[in-house]
């Protein structure tokens, strides 16, 4: 029986940034890869929500579903929260939203983001995970890991508490490509060098991130809490 694994991201591409690789690796290992995409992504860049192109939200959502079939996930949800506004939202939605997804896939371990991070929407959804899953909770949930996001925890300069300290790595050294087109698929996302979503950029970190525990490529997690 094979490991059923949720990744619970705010935006589209937050999922690739953070743990594509990852991902990657567990679908090609035989895990029923899970991606729950909780926001509708590139609205906030309309002062006026509702002013952005429908047309662009669509494109982003077959962004999205193009880059988890590139992952080998086995499904990916949109749920459309509003883009960096879900601090406008009553808790106890978001929270509720992820129960439905942990209830329904089940999930032996969660990737989600870290909470020192300059993006209000990543902090929401880690405290939402975190809720969802309280150890009273009777469900299968038995690791949870949070991940950084290029462009989005980097930028947040250790000003933002806590400070994301990986202690989980995971070699991602045959998958590390697959991460990088999957990012590729997001057209309106993916940015040229030096941005820290470019090509370069994103395999510069796991050629770090690889160095600093002797693979040729990872990606690093901070474990929150693991049940054996």
């Amino acid at each position: 029986m094979s490991e059923r694994i949720l990744v619970v991201a705010a935006h589209p591409d937050d999922e690739v940034l953070g743990c594509g690789a990852t991902i990657a690796r567990m679908a090609a290992e035989g895990s029923h890869v899970a991606i729950a995409i909780l926001g509708e992504g590139i609205t906030s860049r309309y002062a006026d929500r509702v002013a952005a192109p429908p047309e662009l939200l669509t494109q982003l959502r077959r962004d999205g579903e193009k880059a988890a079939n590139l992952l080998g996930a086995a499904e990916v949800s949109f749920h459309e929260l509003p883009d960096n506004r879900f601090d406008t939202m009553p808790m106890l939605d978001v929270v509720k939203l992820v129960e439905g997804l942990v209830e329904r896939i089940a999930p032996r371990e969660i990737y989600t983001h870290h909470p020192g991070d300059l993006n209000v929407d990543h902090g929401i959804v880690h405290r939402a995970v975190l809720t969802a899953t309280r150890p009273t909770y009777e469900g299968d949930v038995r690791r949870i890991l949070t991940f950084e996001v290029p462009s989005s925890t980097d930028w947040a300069f250790r000003q933002v508490m806590p400070e994301f300290c990986p202690n989980v790595f995971v070699d991602v050294t045959m998958t590390i490509e697959r991460k990088l087109e999957a990012m590729r698929a997001y057209e309106s996302e993916a940015r040229p060098f030096p941005h820290p979503r470019s090509d370069e950029a994103l395999l510069a970190l796991a050629r770090m991130r690889g160095s600093s525990v002797g693979f040729e490529a990872a990606e690093a997690f901070q474990l929150v809490r693991e049940l054996n």
